[in-house]
């Protein structure tokens, strides 16, 4: 199923549902689709603005996660004495809901953007260098030894044995991060700010302007419909030569 066909059917499933939820419940908190689309319409401008601005953090924390949580994933996976001394850190840090730290965020570096997004970037920095050890740990001591044999570099190691094993848990993790991220944007977008995704659903809530609380909803959906495409076709694309 192509990439277009795979977004329709998604997007008729969505709909149906939720028409389907809409009419059974006869509630004006869950507006249908055709009065939601009208709306969104109206706002389409001021809607895209506030998705640049949530796009613009998300895809920052993340790149960010990436540039920490991949170097540190090897190293814990590949240096024995690191898994035995930050191991156990990360155990403690993992299940800590991370927004309980936004006071210590905003303190330290105010309420703009870098708090946001480094709001953001705890919440999912943890689950990628999880990710990436557990991979890394998983490689065949075969492997090792193959290259031993032929007096390989760790350069030959990273590139023909590290980074090919963990490339399914990199995009498996990006998949999980992104939902993370996305569900944190109403935290992180809370305060201090005029443009973003989660503040425009907690002020339509705040308002009960349930059908531009439903606009933002159905945003969201489709900025985390659009960044898992491009995380498949990365995915196809990085990966095909081991199919």
């Amino acid at each position: 199923m192509t990439t277009g066909r795979k977004f329709l059917w998604g997007l008729l499933s969505f709909v149906c549902c939720w028409w389907g939820l809409s009419w059974l419940t006869n509630n004006r908190s869950l507006p249908n689709p055709w009065e939601t689309a009208a709306r969104f319409w109206a706002l389409r401008e001021v809607i895209f603005l506030h998705a640049g601005a949530s796009l613009f953090r998300v895809l920052t924390a993340l790149l960010l996660a990436l540039m920490v949580g991949i170097p540190l994933g090897i190293y814990l996976g590949r240096s024995s004495i690191g898994g035995r001394l930050f191991g156990p850190l990360l155990y403690f840090l993992y299940p800590i809901p991370k927004v309980a730290f936004l006071p210590i965020f905003m303190l330290f570096f105010g309420l703009g953007n870098q708090s946001k997004v480094l709001l953001i970037f705890s919440v999912i920095v943890i689950q990628v260098i999880v990710s990436i050890r557990d991979a890394v740990n998983e490689i065949p001591v075969i492997y090792e030894e193959v290259l031993s044999n032929y007096t390989a570099k760790w350069r030959h190691r990273l590139y023909y044995v590290i980074w090919p094993a963990l490339l399914p848990a990199l995009f498996a993790s990006l998949r999980v991060s992104i939902g993370i991220s996305l569900a944190s944007l109403f935290f992180a977008e809370n305060y201090n700010t005029v443009y973003g995704v989660g503040y425009l659903i907690l002020s339509a809530w705040a308002k009960m302007d349930y059908r531009q609380m439903m606009v933002g909803i159905v945003m969201i959906a489709l900025i985390g419909y659009g960044l898992f495409a491009v995380i498949d076709w990365l995915e196809q694309k990085a990966c095909q030569g081991r199919k």
